[in-house]
């Protein structure tokens, strides 16, 4: 009898039962759905992302509260009105962090989304002490400024990095967009900074426009498994180039291909959020049954084996990572997919 081959995985150190995380998404919202993507198979789940408006907020509200105090003598010897910080955008999310914790037996990670320095760091240690296993800080911005230079954008990222990980011990990793000109030089400064992984990439996000309304509104279109083209690359890259650094693909995460695709270049995980939203929490556990049955009929042991043996340095052709892809690419003949 053959031995079922061992999915286990070591995502930011931690030991997890297979290579695919739950991304932060409605079904991380609630912990019966977040019951439902266990039950199916995801070794983690990632809770929505507090967003620095949100605990900029909350500060604004108690600063404000404070203030109106200090304008009242009769409040010197009265107690000031209690903020149900339950209620508002962090203690929300603290709250749900506190309960998945004590519901789930897999890991949790909390989510922080801010790109400028603040007071709300101070959240990723209350993220910490409610039980978060690891921190995912996302630095989805849009720069567009003309006066900001790319190196002024970039030594800003790094700044928070550092903050977040002086108020933290547990892993750090760090969700970023595709749009830096050099991402392997900004990855090396990440790691520096305190960065313990690197989740690629962050969604797409736009807008469009209601043509009766003539008002913007946003765009977020599911993904489908094209997206993971640019993830693999760049996985490629940098576990050859960063071997002790945790690697988490976020984009295009559909199928049982999609996860061996990103494992044999190197990622840890592959995290998916439209594949389930598309056909429900059984999409990882379809995940899972292919990526086992491949294993088996390839004769491969574990994930462990598999991962990385075609990352840049494991192909010897750094041109299959880098431009003759590309030129390749555009002088062939178009292929329809």
């Amino acid at each position: 009898m053959v031995n079922a081959p061992d999915l286990s995985t070591t995502y930011l150190g931690i030991k997890l039962d297979s290579p695919v995380i739950a991304s932060s998404g409605p079904l991380t919202r609630e912990v019966e759905s977040m019951l439902q993507l266990e039950a199916a198979g995801a070794a983690a789940v990632v809770l929505p992302s507090l967003f620095q408006e949100e605990a900029e907020a909350e500060e604004m509200q108690a600063y404000e509260l404070s203030e109106l105090a200090d304008g009242f003598a009769e409040f010197a010897s009265a107690p000031l009105p209690e903020i149900d910080l339950a209620k508002i955008g962090p203690g929300r999310h603290i709250k749900l962090m506190k309960d998945a914790k004590d519901a789930l037996k897999i890991p949790v990670f909390a989510s922080l989304n801010g790109t400028n320095l603040g007071g709300w760091s101070r959240y990723a240690a209350e993220y910490q002490d409610a039980g978060a296993d690891a921190m995912e800080l996302n630095l989805y911005s849009v720069n567009a400024s003309p006066t900001e230079t790319s190196a002024q954008i970039e030594e800003r990222y790094l700044a928070v990095i550092e903050a977040v990980r002086k108020a933290i011990t547990i892993p750090l990793a760090i969700k970023v967009s595709q749009h830096f000109s050099s991402f392997g030089n900004f990855a090396a400064r990440a790691r520096a900074a305190g960065a313990d992984g690197f989740v690629l990439f962050s969604g797409v996000y736009g807008t469009d426009i209601n043509l009766d309304t003539l008002k913007l509104t946003p765009a977020v279109p599911l993904t489908d498994s094209t997206r993971i083209r640019l993830p693999m690359r760049w996985i490629g890259i940098l576990d050859a180039q960063l071997p002790k650094v945790g690697l988490a693909a976020s984009s295009g995460v559909h199928t049982w291909q999609d996860v061996l695709k990103l494992l044999l270049v190197g990622a840890d995980v592959a995290c998916t959020t439209s594949a389930v939203l598309r056909s429900g929490p059984q999409a990882i556990t379809a995940m899972l049954d292919g990526l086992r049955t491949w294993m088996t009929e390839h004769e491969y042991e574990s994930v462990i084996q598999l991962r990385g043996s075609m990352n840049l340095s494991a192909v010897g052709d750094p041109g299959a990572y880098e431009r003759d892809v590309y030129i390749k690419t555009v002088t062939s003949t178009p292929v329809i997919l």
